[in-house]
């Protein structure tokens, strides 16, 4: 098994994929993104540091996660976010998602980020595992959601 990460930046056509799996993984209708907002969402991001990745299996893109200006709306004053980190059901227990992670932290570095944020429903373990800390309890959608912090100093 090879696998490498590519920017959407650089790989635009992988934008839709991404939508795709960001709506199916994360977005309940009503109120939810449709594909094609998500895509537009992905390719234009608003401002700030915004970068998405995908992780190919051999050829095959089989996950994804970015650097997102913002994620958790009660939370505007809190940024940039980890967020979206999906990994398609058959390629997971592979160590996908810790690559991914390691990814976007590597990309937040880059640009001088020293607090990194991301929310969950029930990953705060793996999360755990890869150095990051409780930070406290919010909501989302009418659900409890674990708010979590990494420092990259």
């Amino acid at each position: 098994m090879s696998t490498r990460i590519a920017a959407v930046s650089e790989q635009p056509e992988l934008a839709s994929l991404v939508a795709r799996w960001r709506v199916q993984a994360f977005f309940t209708p009503p109120g939810g993104y449709t594909v094609d907002e998500m895509t537009a969402l992905i390719l234009k991001p608003p401002g700030g540091p915004n970068k998405t990745f995908v992780l190919f299996d051999d050829d095959r893109p089989v996950g994804t996660a970015g650097l997102m200006r913002g994620d958790l709306e009660s939370r505007p004053d809190l940024t940039p976010w980890l967020g979206g980190l999906y990994v398609e059901p058959a390629f997971r227990s592979r160590g996908h998602a810790t690559t991914l992670v390691r990814q976007v932290e590597d990309a937040a570095r880059a640009v001088s980020v020293s607090v990194l944020w991301l929310y969950t429903l029930s990953a705060d373990g793996l999360y755990l595992r890869l150095g990051w800390q409780h930070a406290g309890l919010e909501q989302e959608d009418g659900r409890d959601v674990m708010l979590m912090r990494r420092d990259l100093t």
